[in-house]
C-alpha cells in the first residue's frame, strides 16, 4: 500500500478514538439514570426537600399550649404549719407565679421586706383602700388589718398569668365570693399535729409566749374551716408538700374551664 494511503489510515484511526473517549468522558460525568437522586439534586430530590422543609415550618409554627385564663392559688393555714416557707418554694421554683402582695397595718419584722412580703400602709390608709374598693378581700387577724390590692390580680388574670395568695380562711372566703371566685382554687395546710404547731411557733422565735399561745388557741377555730378548701395538705415534711402543691397547680392549669383558647386550638388540628 503507497505510503500516502497507511497514513490516511492511521489519521482516520486518531480521530475515532479520540472522539471515543470524549464522548467515554461525557458519559462518566453524567449520573446513572438510576442513581438520579443518590448523585444528583433532581427533581424528585427538591420536592422531598420541600416537602420536609414544610413540614418543619408547620411543626414549628404549631401552638404547643392552649391559651387560658390565670388562676388565683390560694394558700391557707393556721399560723406555723409552714404556708409562708411553702409560698416562699413554689415561688422560687421558677413555676410562672405572681405573688399578691398583701396590704397590712400591722408593724414590719426585722425580717421582711416592704412591697415584698406587704404593703404597710396606716390605719387610715388602709380605711381609704376599703371605702375605694381597691380591695379584692379584708379581714382582722390578731388586731392587725389585712387586705389584697384588686388592680394588680385583675390584670394578671387577663393576661393569663397565676397569682399565689397566702391569706387566712377569712380572706379565702372573701375570694371565692368575689366576681374572681371562679378563678380560685384553694388549699389548706394542716400541721401533723397541735403539738408539732406549738413547737414550730416557739422554735420560730419571731412572737412573745403570750401571743403563741393566743395563736394556739385560735388554731382549732382555723382548722375547722378546712372543708371549705378544694385541696388539704398535711405539712409533716417540706419537700413532699411541696411536691404535692405543684401537682396541684399543674392540674389546675388544665382544668377545662380555665382553657379559654381550647375552641381555637380544636380547629387549628384539623
Amino acid at each position: 500500500m503507497p505510503i500516502h494511503k497507511i497514513r490516511a489510515v492511521y489519521q482516520r484511526h486518531d480521530i475515532t478514538h479520540n472522539c471515543g473517549e470524549k464522548r467515554a468522558r461525557r458519559r462518566a460525568a453524567l449520573p446513572p439514570r438510576d442513581a438520579g437522586l443518590a448523585l444528583a439534586p433532581g427533581i424528585a430530590q427538591v420536592q422531598r426537600r420541600h416537602a420536609v422543609n414544610a413540614e418543619a415550618t408547620v411543626a414549628m409554627n404549631a401552638p404547643t399550649s392552649i391559651p387560658r385564663r390565670g388562676l388565683l392559688f390560694v394558700l391557707s393555714s393556721p399560723s406555723g404549719a409552714g404556708k409562708t416557707t411553702l409560698a416562699r418554694r413554689l415561688l422560687a421554683a421558677g413555676l410562672g407565679l405572681r405573688l399578691s402582695v398583701s396590704a397590712t397595718t400591722r408593724p414590719m419584722r426585722a425580717n421582711e421586706t416592704e412591697g415584698v412580703d406587704y404593703r404597710f400602709v396606716s390605719a387610715e390608709g388602709f380605711s381609704r383602700m376599703v371605702e375605694d374598693h381597691e380591695l379584692l378581700e379584708h379581714a382582722d387577724v390578731f388586731g392587725a388589718r389585712y387586705g389584697t390590692p384588686r388592680a394588680p390580680v385583675e390584670r394578671w388574670l387577663e393576661q393569663g398569668l397565676d397569682v399565689l395568695f397566702d391569706v387566712d380562711w377569712q380572706g379565702a372566703r372573701q375570694l371565692r365570693e368575689s366576681p374572681l371566685g371562679g378563678d380560685v382554687a384553694s388549699v389548706f395546710i394542716l400541721p401533723p399535729s397541735l403539738t408539732e404547731l406549738d413547737r414550730r411557733l416557739r422554735a420560730r422565735a419571731q412572737d412573745a409566749p403570750e401571743t403563741v399561745a393566743r395563736r394556739m388557741a385560735k388554731a382549732r377555730d382555723e382548722i375547722s374551716h378546712c372543708p371549705e378548701y378544694d385541696y388539704v395538705v398535711v405539712n409533716a415534711d417540706l419537700d413532699a408538700s411541696e411536691t404535692a402543691l405543684r401537682a396541684i397547680l399543674t392540674a389546675e392549669r388544665s382544668r377545662r374551664a380555665r382553657l379559654s383558647g381550647l375552641s381555637g386550638f380544636l380547629a387549628a388540628l384539623e
